[in-house]
Protein backbone atom coordinates (compact mmCIF):
# COMPACT_ATOMS: atom_id res chain seq x y z
CA UNK A 1 0.00 0.00 0.00
CA UNK A 2 2.87 2.35 0.70
CA UNK A 3 4.67 1.47 -2.53
CA UNK A 4 5.73 4.39 -4.65
CA UNK A 5 6.06 3.24 -8.24
CA UNK A 6 8.10 5.59 -10.38
CA UNK A 7 8.17 5.37 -14.15
CA UNK A 8 11.69 5.57 -15.57
CA UNK A 9 12.18 8.72 -17.68
CA UNK A 10 12.85 6.76 -20.89
CA UNK A 11 9.39 5.12 -20.63
CA UNK A 12 7.34 8.13 -19.49
CA UNK A 13 5.35 8.94 -22.63
CA UNK A 14 3.28 11.67 -21.01
CA UNK A 15 6.38 13.67 -20.17
CA UNK A 16 7.75 13.15 -23.68
CA UNK A 17 4.50 14.31 -25.30
CA UNK A 18 4.35 17.34 -23.03
CA UNK A 19 7.93 18.25 -23.89
CA UNK A 20 7.30 17.77 -27.62
CA UNK A 21 4.15 19.86 -27.64
CA UNK A 22 5.87 22.61 -25.70
CA UNK A 23 8.88 22.51 -28.01
CA UNK A 24 6.71 22.47 -31.13
CA UNK A 25 4.58 25.42 -30.11
CA UNK A 26 7.56 27.49 -29.00
CA UNK A 27 9.58 26.84 -32.15
CA UNK A 28 6.55 27.44 -34.38
CA UNK A 29 5.82 30.80 -32.75
CA UNK A 30 9.41 32.00 -32.50
CA UNK A 31 10.35 31.05 -36.04
CA UNK A 32 7.10 32.53 -37.40
CA UNK A 33 7.92 35.79 -35.63
CA UNK A 34 11.46 35.68 -37.00
CA UNK A 35 10.05 35.10 -40.49
CA UNK A 36 7.61 37.98 -40.05
CA UNK A 37 10.38 40.30 -38.89
CA UNK A 38 12.67 39.21 -41.72
CA UNK A 39 9.87 39.59 -44.25
CA UNK A 40 9.09 43.05 -42.92
CA UNK A 41 12.70 44.11 -43.33
CA UNK A 42 13.46 42.46 -46.65
CA UNK A 43 10.26 42.41 -48.73
CA UNK A 44 7.72 44.98 -49.87
CA UNK A 45 4.95 42.79 -51.21
CA UNK A 46 2.50 41.28 -48.69
CA UNK A 47 2.64 37.97 -50.55
CA UNK A 48 6.39 37.61 -50.08
CA UNK A 49 6.07 38.70 -46.45
CA UNK A 50 3.52 35.93 -45.83
CA UNK A 51 5.82 33.53 -47.66
CA UNK A 52 8.62 34.46 -45.25
CA UNK A 53 6.28 33.81 -42.31
CA UNK A 54 5.27 30.44 -43.79
CA UNK A 55 8.91 29.53 -44.38
CA UNK A 56 9.78 30.41 -40.79
CA UNK A 57 6.85 28.36 -39.49
CA UNK A 58 7.95 25.39 -41.60
CA UNK A 59 11.49 25.63 -40.29
CA UNK A 60 10.18 25.72 -36.72
CA UNK A 61 7.88 22.74 -37.19
CA UNK A 62 10.61 20.78 -38.96
CA UNK A 63 13.19 21.39 -36.27
CA UNK A 64 10.68 20.49 -33.54
CA UNK A 65 9.77 17.30 -35.41
CA UNK A 66 13.43 16.33 -35.68
CA UNK A 67 14.03 16.97 -32.00
CA UNK A 68 10.93 15.05 -30.94
CA UNK A 69 11.71 12.08 -33.16
CA UNK A 70 15.11 11.75 -31.51
CA UNK A 71 13.43 12.12 -28.11
CA UNK A 72 11.04 9.25 -28.79
CA UNK A 73 13.32 6.94 -30.78
CA UNK A 74 16.65 7.81 -29.25
CA UNK A 75 19.54 9.23 -31.18
CA UNK A 76 19.84 8.06 -34.77
CA UNK A 77 22.55 5.59 -35.57
CA UNK A 78 25.66 7.29 -36.84
CA UNK A 79 27.91 5.46 -39.28
CA UNK A 80 31.27 4.36 -37.97
CA UNK A 81 34.20 6.15 -39.50
CA UNK A 82 37.25 3.96 -39.55
CA UNK A 83 40.78 5.24 -39.34
CA UNK A 84 41.96 2.97 -42.14
CA UNK A 85 42.56 4.66 -45.48
CA UNK A 86 40.29 3.91 -48.38
CA UNK A 87 41.49 1.14 -50.66
CA UNK A 88 43.05 2.37 -53.85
Amino acid sequence: MGENKQIPPQFDLNAKWDACLDLGVRRFVYSSLAGAFGGLLLFRSPVTRWAAVAFGAGVGIGSAYTECSTMFDGSPATPKISDTPASE
